[in-house]
């Protein structure tokens, strides 16, 4: 289970709870490196929070910490989504291509197969991209432990 913490913004009557997270880095050091290239991309795109609802039983007061978890198996097939769709898609897109020039006799099969491999690959990504958004739907963080208010 993947845990975060979270800051409690409202809470309704109807049963949701909307919750702030703060966004993390991977290495932790677009924080507080001012000579990482990479951190001045992070810093120019990614949002440094991020704002959702959650179902919730309890009622929780603004301010106060929550502990959210997320199973890895949906961690899991949204990596698998985002990196071996495309890359089917890809391997697809090019063995269709070469089976298809093969058949016609083309003499430079190359300039004919690289097309329809990255056509291969945009569809699969976007195949992908649609499988995630039902992914999301349908997998939303559950509430672990309630903290208390923070410091």
């Amino acid at each position: 289970m993947m845990e975060e913490m979270a800051k409690v913004i409202r809470c309704d009557n109807q049963g949701w709870v909307t919750v702030e997270v703060q966004v993390k880095n991977a290495c932790n050091h677009c924080d507080n490196s001012e000579s990482c290239g990479t951190s001045a991309v992070s810093k120019a795109f990614s949002p440094k929070v991020q704002e959702f609802s959650i179902p919730s039983d309890t009622h929780y007061e603004p301010g106060e910490i929550l502990r959210l978890g997320l199973p890895e198996s949906v961690i899991l097939k949204a990596a698998a989504l985002v990196y071996l769709m495309p890359l089917l898609g890809l391997f697809i897109g090019a063995m269709l291509a070469s089976l298809i020039s093969h058949q016609m006799g083309v003499i430079s099969s190359d300039l004919f197969v690289i097309p329809f491999a990255l056509v291969g690959a945009f569809l699969f990504w976007r195949l992908a991209k649609t499988k995630a958004r039902q992914m999301e739907t349908l997998s939303q963080p559950i509430i672990l432990s309630h903290l208390g208010h923070s410091i």
